[in-house]
């Protein structure tokens, strides 16, 4: 495993981390999870990713678990804040108030004294910036959090975030989580460009599209058998990514990664990984083996002329 900077800051995360979407709390089991935990962090994996909203702290409280046994400074924890967790108003957002009683919920749930990473996990329209990173800028000051990140922003969004918090002199941020992968490459036109002027690394999400980017499907009609798609979420998520053209490439670029040695899904985590700003990229695992292969992707380097093949196939 190699290790890189996130972001302008000190702390150092493994290339590949591990997430806990719609797997842990969800249709994997406490054991299984817990196995799949440890092999990731025996594997080199020292950053393991959640959020307070998946399966309603039931992952908070997996993930949590599975790392207590561990010293506590050997591996970077991050957890997010923004969707609902109750049916009334302020059970929900970006306010001063939502921030502070879910982090304190988080840290009991995650059974931690200090969130590594605390992300902002998408936009909320109905609160002032200043009022969300100010009350992460005081979570940092009471020890509680280490470093602030924020998900699922716009360039737009960006630029008056990082605004607020160089004007106001606030806590910078450091970590950006957004989507990318081979099918969707669309933080390289404005995102990556803005947050390599500020100091903010990336934290990639869905890097194989849910699957389609591991070789996981023949064909759109295999989501039924899929056991992420069991979930409601879980299948919109996958059907997302299901379609023909995309699994169509996907067959090409295997037949192309194994001229590498590679398989597809190790291919497509190094792809992400090719751009230094990318400083870690989020995988998936409901069991243990599915790490061995994934972790083998990390300190895979391609030539610029190699990457422009499979640009090439993927039409670009």
């Amino acid at each position: 495993m190699e290790y890189r900077r996130l972001g302008a800051a000190g702390v150092k995360v493994s290339e590949i981390s591990l997430g806990s979407w719609l797997t842990y709390g969800g249709y994997v089991g406490k054991e299984s999870a817990r196995q799949t935990i440890l092999k990731a962090y025996e594997s080199g994996v020292n950053f393991f990713d959640t959020a307070n909203v998946y399966m309603r702290g039931e992952a908070e409280r997996v993930v949590g678990e599975a790392l207590s046994g561990l010293p506590r400074s050997t591996y970077v924890l991050a957890t997010k804040v923004r969707g609902p967790m109750g049916e009334l108003p302020n059970q929900q957002g970006l306010s001063r108030k939502h921030i502070m009683e879910q982090c304190d919920a988080s840290l009991k749930r995650l059974g931690a004294d200090y969130i590594d990473l605390y992300y902002c996990h998408y936009p909320d329209a109905d609160t002032p910036m200043e009022e969300t990173y100010r009350a992460m800028d005081d979570l940092v000051r009471q020890g509680k959090v280490l470093y602030v990140g924020f998900s699922n922003m716009s360039a737009a969004d960006i630029a008056q975030a990082v605004g607020i918090v160089e004007r106001q002199g606030l806590h910078p941020i450091v970590a950006n989580q957004p989507l990318y992968n081979m099918f969707a490459p669309d933080i390289e036109a404005e995102v990556l460009p803005l947050c390599d002027r500020h100091g903010i690394g990336q934290v990639v999400y869905s890097p194989l599209a849910q699957g389609v980017l591991a070789g996981r499907f023949k064909s759109v009609a295999d989501v039924a058998g899929s056991t992420r798609a069991a979930d409601a979420n879980g299948s919109e998520a996958v059907r997302s990514w299901l379609k023909e053209e995309y699994v169509a490439k996907a067959r090409t670029l295997q037949e192309m990664a194994s001229d590498f040695g590679l398989s597809l899904a190790q291919l497509a985590l190094a792809w992400t990984l090719r751009h230094p700003q990318v400083a870690s990229a989020i995988i998936g695992a409901s069991r243990p083996e599915q790490i061995e292969e994934n972790v083998r992707a990390s300190g895979v380097r391609l030539s610029a002329e190699q990457w422009a093949e499979f640009e090439a196939v993927l039409g670009r």
